[in-house]
Protein backbone atom coordinates (compact mmCIF):
# COMPACT_ATOMS: atom_id res chain seq x y z
CA UNK A 1 0.00 0.00 0.00
CA UNK A 2 1.07 3.49 -0.66
CA UNK A 3 -0.02 6.87 0.47
CA UNK A 4 -2.57 9.05 -1.91
CA UNK A 5 -1.00 12.27 -1.72
CA UNK A 6 -3.52 15.21 -2.42
CA UNK A 7 -1.70 18.08 -1.48
CA UNK A 8 0.42 17.94 -4.54
CA UNK A 9 1.72 15.84 -7.18
CA UNK A 10 4.91 14.92 -6.96
CA UNK A 11 5.68 14.61 -10.54
CA UNK A 12 4.38 17.80 -11.54
CA UNK A 13 5.67 19.86 -8.60
CA UNK A 14 8.04 23.13 -9.52
CA UNK A 15 8.75 25.92 -7.05
CA UNK A 16 8.86 29.29 -8.68
CA UNK A 17 10.25 31.33 -6.49
CA UNK A 18 14.44 30.90 -6.82
CA UNK A 19 14.41 32.33 -3.01
CA UNK A 20 12.53 30.03 -1.23
CA UNK A 21 13.87 28.56 1.90
CA UNK A 22 12.96 25.45 3.62
CA UNK A 23 14.07 22.93 6.49
CA UNK A 24 13.73 19.47 5.91
CA UNK A 25 15.16 17.90 9.28
CA UNK A 26 13.20 19.15 12.19
CA UNK A 27 12.14 17.65 15.45
CA UNK A 28 8.79 18.23 17.76
CA UNK A 29 7.97 17.09 21.09
CA UNK A 30 6.42 14.40 19.72
CA UNK A 31 10.40 12.74 19.97
CA UNK A 32 13.09 14.65 21.59
CA UNK A 33 11.89 18.28 20.53
CA UNK A 34 10.67 21.18 22.64
CA UNK A 35 8.31 22.74 20.63
CA UNK A 36 5.03 21.35 19.22
CA UNK A 37 3.86 20.33 15.82
CA UNK A 38 1.83 23.71 15.85
CA UNK A 39 4.79 25.54 17.38
CA UNK A 40 6.82 24.47 14.82
CA UNK A 41 5.08 25.57 11.87
CA UNK A 42 4.76 28.60 13.55
CA UNK A 43 8.46 29.58 13.77
CA UNK A 44 8.71 28.41 10.56
CA UNK A 45 6.21 31.13 8.83
CA UNK A 46 7.95 33.42 11.47
CA UNK A 47 11.49 32.51 9.64
CA UNK A 48 10.03 32.79 6.33
CA UNK A 49 10.32 28.94 5.43
CA UNK A 50 7.48 27.85 2.55
CA UNK A 51 8.18 23.74 3.36
CA UNK A 52 9.66 21.96 6.17
CA UNK A 53 9.88 18.15 7.48
CA UNK A 54 8.28 17.12 10.97
CA UNK A 55 11.19 13.87 10.82
CA UNK A 56 10.71 13.02 14.88
CA UNK A 57 12.70 10.19 16.05
CA UNK A 58 10.80 6.94 15.50
CA UNK A 59 7.89 8.55 15.15
CA UNK A 60 4.82 9.93 13.11
CA UNK A 61 2.47 11.12 15.89
CA UNK A 62 3.33 14.88 14.99
CA UNK A 63 2.44 14.86 10.94
CA UNK A 64 -1.03 15.79 10.68
CA UNK A 65 -0.99 17.87 13.43
CA UNK A 66 1.57 20.28 11.61
CA UNK A 67 0.03 19.68 8.34
CA UNK A 68 -3.18 21.28 9.57
CA UNK A 69 -1.37 24.50 11.23
CA UNK A 70 0.65 24.23 7.56
CA UNK A 71 -2.38 24.66 5.68
CA UNK A 72 -3.62 27.81 7.31
CA UNK A 73 -0.27 28.80 7.26
CA UNK A 74 0.62 27.78 3.42
CA UNK A 75 3.85 25.84 4.38
CA UNK A 76 3.90 22.22 2.85
CA UNK A 77 4.89 20.04 5.76
CA UNK A 78 6.96 16.69 3.92
CA UNK A 79 5.77 13.53 5.77
CA UNK A 80 9.01 11.98 7.56
CA UNK A 81 10.30 10.04 10.31
CA UNK A 82 14.10 9.81 11.48
CA UNK A 83 14.90 5.80 12.57
CA UNK A 84 17.42 4.80 14.44
CA UNK A 85 19.39 1.90 12.33
CA UNK A 86 22.48 0.07 12.44
CA UNK A 87 25.10 -0.94 9.64
CA UNK A 88 27.51 -3.92 10.98
CA UNK A 89 28.98 -2.49 13.98
CA UNK A 90 27.83 1.21 13.70
CA UNK A 91 25.22 1.68 15.74
CA UNK A 92 22.70 4.64 16.77
CA UNK A 93 22.78 5.66 12.44
CA UNK A 94 20.08 7.78 11.13
CA UNK A 95 18.14 7.03 8.83
CA UNK A 96 15.32 9.67 7.48
CA UNK A 97 12.14 8.47 5.68
CA UNK A 98 10.68 11.35 2.91
CA UNK A 99 6.94 11.10 1.78
CA UNK A 100 5.92 8.67 3.18
CA UNK A 101 2.80 6.89 3.76
CA UNK A 102 2.62 7.57 7.53
CA UNK A 103 -0.70 5.80 7.82
CA UNK A 104 0.79 2.43 7.08
CA UNK A 105 -0.65 -0.18 9.80
CA UNK A 106 2.22 -2.40 9.68
CA UNK A 107 5.06 0.81 9.73
CA UNK A 108 2.76 2.20 12.68
CA UNK A 109 2.77 -1.62 14.63
CA UNK A 110 6.77 -1.37 14.37
CA UNK A 111 6.99 2.25 15.27
CA UNK A 112 4.80 1.21 18.34
CA UNK A 113 7.52 -1.75 19.26
CA UNK A 114 10.38 0.93 18.61
CA UNK A 115 8.39 3.22 21.07
CA UNK A 116 8.08 0.81 23.81
CA UNK A 117 11.48 -0.20 23.90
CA UNK A 118 12.19 3.35 23.91
CA UNK A 119 9.83 4.33 26.63
CA UNK A 120 11.90 1.58 28.74
CA UNK A 121 14.91 2.61 27.91
CA UNK A 122 14.34 5.92 28.57
CA UNK A 123 12.55 6.09 32.15
CA UNK A 124 15.59 3.35 32.93
CA UNK A 125 18.23 6.19 32.35
CA UNK A 126 16.18 8.78 34.37
CA UNK A 127 16.53 5.98 37.42
CA UNK A 128 20.16 5.93 36.95
CA UNK A 129 20.35 9.69 36.50
CA UNK A 130 18.40 10.16 39.86
CA UNK A 131 20.83 7.28 41.99
CA UNK A 132 23.45 10.08 40.56
CA UNK A 133 22.00 12.97 42.09
CA UNK A 134 20.80 10.69 45.38
CA UNK A 135 24.29 9.93 45.58
CA UNK A 136 25.14 13.56 45.11
CA UNK A 137 22.86 14.42 47.81
CA UNK A 138 20.71 16.05 45.53
CA UNK A 139 16.74 15.76 45.47
CA UNK A 140 15.93 13.20 42.39
CA UNK A 141 13.11 14.08 39.63
CA UNK A 142 10.01 13.01 39.29
CA UNK A 143 9.12 11.09 36.05
CA UNK A 144 6.19 13.56 35.72
CA UNK A 145 8.59 16.75 35.51
CA UNK A 146 10.25 15.19 32.59
CA UNK A 147 6.70 14.00 31.05
CA UNK A 148 5.44 17.81 31.40
CA UNK A 149 8.18 18.54 28.37
CA UNK A 150 7.22 15.52 25.75
CA UNK A 151 4.39 14.43 24.23
CA UNK A 152 4.68 10.93 22.58
CA UNK A 153 7.32 9.91 24.38
CA UNK A 154 10.26 10.82 26.64
CA UNK A 155 13.89 11.42 25.21
CA UNK A 156 17.28 12.43 27.07
CA UNK A 157 16.91 16.14 25.75
CA UNK A 158 13.44 16.08 28.02
CA UNK A 159 15.44 15.29 30.85
CA UNK A 160 18.16 17.17 30.35
CA UNK A 161 15.64 20.18 30.57
CA UNK A 162 14.44 18.77 33.58
CA UNK A 163 17.95 19.03 34.69
CA UNK A 164 17.99 22.39 33.70
CA UNK A 165 14.93 23.47 35.91
CA UNK A 166 16.38 22.24 39.10
CA UNK A 167 19.31 23.99 38.47
CA UNK A 168 21.14 20.96 37.97
CA UNK A 169 23.36 21.82 34.98
CA UNK A 170 24.23 25.17 33.35
CA UNK A 171 23.42 24.39 29.86
CA UNK A 172 21.93 20.81 28.05
CA UNK A 173 25.72 19.96 27.05
CA UNK A 174 26.36 20.48 30.77
CA UNK A 175 23.03 17.95 31.54
CA UNK A 176 24.62 15.56 29.00
CA UNK A 177 28.21 15.54 29.76
CA UNK A 178 27.44 15.14 33.55
CA UNK A 179 24.31 13.22 33.50
CA UNK A 180 22.82 11.49 30.47
CA UNK A 181 26.03 10.09 28.75
CA UNK A 182 27.18 8.66 31.99
CA UNK A 183 23.89 7.31 32.81
CA UNK A 184 22.47 6.17 29.14
CA UNK A 185 21.33 2.64 28.63
CA UNK A 186 21.83 1.09 24.67
CA UNK A 187 19.30 1.92 22.11
CA UNK A 188 17.29 -1.20 19.69
CA UNK A 189 17.74 -0.20 16.52
CA UNK A 190 16.60 -1.44 13.35
CA UNK A 191 18.55 -3.33 10.43
CA UNK A 192 19.60 -0.52 7.92
CA UNK A 193 18.90 -2.62 5.10
CA UNK A 194 14.97 -3.43 6.72
CA UNK A 195 14.53 0.19 7.45
CA UNK A 196 15.47 1.06 3.84
CA UNK A 197 13.43 -1.80 2.63
CA UNK A 198 10.54 -0.38 4.81
CA UNK A 199 10.84 3.21 4.08
CA UNK A 200 10.32 2.38 0.53
CA UNK A 201 7.63 -0.16 0.76
CA UNK A 202 5.38 2.75 2.11
CA UNK A 203 6.02 5.02 -0.76
CA UNK A 204 8.85 7.30 0.53
CA UNK A 205 12.85 7.85 -0.05
CA UNK A 206 15.43 6.40 2.31
CA UNK A 207 17.82 9.37 3.14
CA UNK A 208 21.08 8.60 5.15
CA UNK A 209 21.29 11.90 7.96
CA UNK A 210 24.06 13.89 8.95
CA UNK A 211 26.35 10.88 7.22
CA UNK A 212 30.16 12.16 8.70
CA UNK A 213 28.28 11.33 12.07
CA UNK A 214 28.76 7.42 10.91
CA UNK A 215 32.75 8.36 9.82
CA UNK A 216 34.70 11.12 8.96
CA UNK A 217 37.25 9.12 7.23
CA UNK A 218 36.61 10.06 3.29
CA UNK A 219 37.45 6.54 1.55
CA UNK A 220 35.11 4.49 4.56
CA UNK A 221 32.31 6.94 4.54
CA UNK A 222 32.48 6.68 0.71
CA UNK A 223 32.68 3.17 1.02
CA UNK A 224 29.69 2.80 3.18
CA UNK A 225 27.30 5.29 1.38
CA UNK A 226 28.19 3.20 -1.96
CA UNK A 227 26.87 -0.04 -0.14
CA UNK A 228 24.14 1.67 1.33
CA UNK A 229 23.50 2.47 -2.23
CA UNK A 230 23.07 -0.81 -3.51
CA UNK A 231 20.94 -1.82 -0.67
CA UNK A 232 18.38 0.76 -1.95
CA UNK A 233 19.40 4.18 -0.10
CA UNK A 234 18.08 6.88 -2.37
CA UNK A 235 20.07 10.07 -0.90
CA UNK A 236 21.97 11.37 1.68
CA UNK A 237 21.85 14.57 3.84
CA UNK A 238 24.54 16.64 2.30
CA UNK A 239 24.00 20.18 4.21
CA UNK A 240 23.64 19.45 7.87
CA UNK A 241 24.99 21.13 10.90
CA UNK A 242 27.79 18.16 11.99
CA UNK A 243 29.76 18.81 8.77
CA UNK A 244 32.11 21.20 8.04
CA UNK A 245 31.83 22.73 4.82
CA UNK A 246 34.36 20.88 2.94
CA UNK A 247 32.76 17.81 4.34
CA UNK A 248 29.61 18.98 2.41
CA UNK A 249 31.01 19.75 -0.47
CA UNK A 250 32.78 15.96 -0.43
CA UNK A 251 29.17 14.54 0.56
CA UNK A 252 27.53 16.94 -2.51
CA UNK A 253 30.20 15.38 -5.03
CA UNK A 254 29.52 11.71 -4.30
CA UNK A 255 26.06 12.47 -4.14
CA UNK A 256 25.92 13.65 -7.30
CA UNK A 257 28.79 10.92 -8.74
CA UNK A 258 26.27 8.18 -7.63
CA UNK A 259 22.93 9.96 -8.59
CA UNK A 260 21.48 10.01 -5.33
CA UNK A 261 19.24 12.83 -4.01
CA UNK A 262 20.78 15.74 -1.83
CA UNK A 263 19.22 17.08 1.22
CA UNK A 264 19.58 19.58 3.37
CA UNK A 265 17.99 20.53 7.11
CA UNK A 266 18.77 21.92 10.18
CA UNK A 267 17.86 19.09 12.83
CA UNK A 268 16.72 21.91 15.06
CA UNK A 269 15.09 20.40 18.83
CA UNK A 270 15.08 24.00 19.97
CA UNK A 271 17.40 23.25 22.95
CA UNK A 272 20.72 23.82 21.30
CA UNK A 273 22.42 26.90 22.00
CA UNK A 274 23.28 28.78 18.52
CA UNK A 275 20.78 26.56 16.11
CA UNK A 276 18.12 28.10 13.74
CA UNK A 277 15.75 26.66 11.86
CA UNK A 278 15.96 26.84 8.62
CA UNK A 279 19.61 27.13 8.94
CA UNK A 280 23.26 25.52 8.95
CA UNK A 281 26.83 25.48 9.72
CA UNK A 282 28.67 28.75 8.84
CA UNK A 283 24.90 30.19 7.47
CA UNK A 284 23.66 27.82 4.77
CA UNK A 285 20.27 28.10 3.79
CA UNK A 286 18.35 25.39 2.43
CA UNK A 287 16.93 26.68 -1.13
CA UNK A 288 14.01 25.10 -2.44
CA UNK A 289 15.77 23.14 -5.52
CA UNK A 290 16.06 20.65 -2.51
CA UNK A 291 12.50 20.54 -2.54
CA UNK A 292 12.10 19.96 -5.91
CA UNK A 293 14.44 17.67 -6.34
CA UNK A 294 13.10 15.70 -3.72
CA UNK A 295 9.38 15.93 -5.09
CA UNK A 296 10.21 14.78 -8.41
CA UNK A 297 12.20 11.77 -6.44
CA UNK A 298 8.81 10.82 -5.04
CA UNK A 299 6.86 11.26 -8.22
CA UNK A 300 8.81 8.37 -9.62
CA UNK A 301 8.63 6.16 -6.22
CA UNK A 302 4.79 6.90 -6.23
CA UNK A 303 4.98 5.39 -10.69
CA UNK A 304 7.01 2.53 -9.53
CA UNK A 305 4.50 1.55 -6.57
CA UNK A 306 1.64 2.32 -8.98
CA UNK A 307 2.88 -0.06 -11.86
CA UNK A 308 3.84 -2.69 -9.40
CA UNK A 309 0.41 -2.88 -7.79
CA UNK A 310 -1.17 -2.89 -10.98
CA UNK A 311 0.43 -6.16 -11.86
Amino acid sequence: MFYNYTLYSYDSFTMTDPNALIDLHIHSNCSDGAFSPVELVQRAFMTGLLAVAIADHDSVAGIDEATVAGNNRQIEIIPAVELSVQFRDWQDVHLLGYGIDHTDASFLNKLHGFRGRREKRNEEILERVNQKLLDEGREAIALETVLAYARDAIGRPHIARALLEHNYAGSVEDAFQRYLVPCNVPKSYWPIDDAIREIRRIGGLAVLAHPTTVSTDRSELRAIILELSAMGLDGIEVFNNLAQPYEMEFLRRLAEELGLLITGGSDFHGIEDGLEMGRGRGGVRFGASLLSALKKRLGERQSQLLSLYAL
